[in-house]
């Protein structure tokens, strides 16, 4: 009877044991690793970068299947009216919170430098850079992030690189590295060290990885939370939805893919995440609308800029849209072409922006 018993568990304990090997071959099996590619791409247009030579890192990621909201059709009053009475809008601290934010973002210890690749870095180029951002793109849809996490990462990569000299055959290695971080502060169940080993092809060990986020860490002096250009997108999209009779989710996914599209260029480090957003969605009002002046006062009141404080941001992305800069790179555009972003990237503006759009806003 004993061995009757004995035997029972033992066949139980296998059972379980098959099953749980199943699941596990089976996860793994739905996950693919996203090459990296070659840093011998088309070379970034930059003026004031001199040329470097490029080099090969390695890694993969996949698309993600989030549903996109349905479209509205209740009034931008209705939808302030449920904004009110929704705590997590904030409605009576939104002013101050912005307010706090933009000085915030203003503080040196929380801006990369300018020019951080000329200055600082000898083995990596503006090239490269694009290249690394491109495929993090790539992973946060493979692992299904939230939009702040990928540019908080963005975010503590240029941070990094703007007071430390690295290898560049430790880049991607900084870039899982941000990523493990920001997916930590942002996400409810982030990836493991060992999903973004896996991703680059176990290119980096565990304990590599986990020593660049302890080096990460030390360096922003464990303050990980910071503002940044999807943080004032929100906030200056529910603003410019205002002139319109319905919310217009097309003028929102716009709006998020140019702001987006401003990660790949270097040029872009330069201009405060603020300037950033109300440049996105000035070029995403001019692009729905190329007939209508794409600012007002109520924008330049709730943004704080004016349209010649923008003038050259907007350039910069206007030409990322048109591509004209890093075309090659299409992670973000691919993302941006699916039907539940309502196929965005597909829309160009004119080539040309009018004069008179470019000059302050007077009615």
């Amino acid at each position: 009877m004993a061995d009757k018993e004995n035997s029972v568990r033992l066949t139980r304990a296998a059972a379980k044991k098959r099953a749980a090997s199943g699941e596990a071959s089976q996860t793994q099996a739905k996950r693919r690793r996203v090459p990296l590619g070659e840093l011998s791409i088309t070379p970034y247009v930059n003026p004031t970068q001199p040329r470097r030579s490029k080099r090969r890192l390695g890694g993969r990621g996949k698309k993600e299947s989030r549903k996109a909201p349905p479209l509205g059709t209740v009034p931008v009053e209705e939808l302030a009216r449920s904004d009110a009475e929704d705590p997590q809008m904030c409605p009576h601290y939104a002013s101050d919170i912005h307010l706090y934010l933009r000085s915030m973002e203003m503080e040196d210890k929380r801006k990369p430098l300018a020019n951080f690749i000329e200055t600082v870095q000898n083995d990596i180029t503006a090239n490269m850079r694009a290249i690394l951002v491109d495929w993090l793109v790539e992973v946060a849809e493979e692992y299904k992030l939230v939009p702040d996490t990928l540019y908080l990462t963005i975010s503590y990569i240029d941070r990094f690189l703007s007071f430390n000299a690295l290898n560049r055959q430790m880049l991607q290695l900084l870039g899982v590295s941000c990523m493990l971080i920001a997916s930590k502060y942002e996400e409810i169940s982030p990836p493991h060290v060992e999903d973004f080993c896996y991703i680059t092809d176990n290119t980096y060990s565990k304990q590599e990885v986990v020593k660049m986020e302890s080096d990460i860490l030390k360096f922003l002096n464990f303050e990980m939370g910071n503002p940044t250009v999807k943080t004032f997108v929100r906030r200056f999209i529910s603003v410019c939805q205002e002139d319109y009779g319905y919310p217009n989710l097309k003028l929102e996914f716009l709006c998020n893919y140019l702001a987006e599209l401003s990660l790949l260029d270097y040029g872009c480090v330069r201009y405060l995440p603020s300037a950033v957003a109300a440049s996105a969605v000035f070029l995403a009002r001019f692009t729905i609308d190329p007939d209508r002046h794409p600012w007002s006062t109520a924008m330049q009141n709730h943004t704080g800029y004016s349209v010649t404080e923008l003038k050259e941001c907007i350039f910069a992305i206007h030409d990322m849209q048109l591509n004209r800069k890093v075309s090659s790179l299409t992670s973000t555009r691919e993302k941006y072409k699916q039907h539940k972003f309502k196929c965005v990237s597909a829309l160009l503006s004119p080539s040309e922006i009018p004069e008179s759009y470019l000059e302050d806003f007077k009615e």
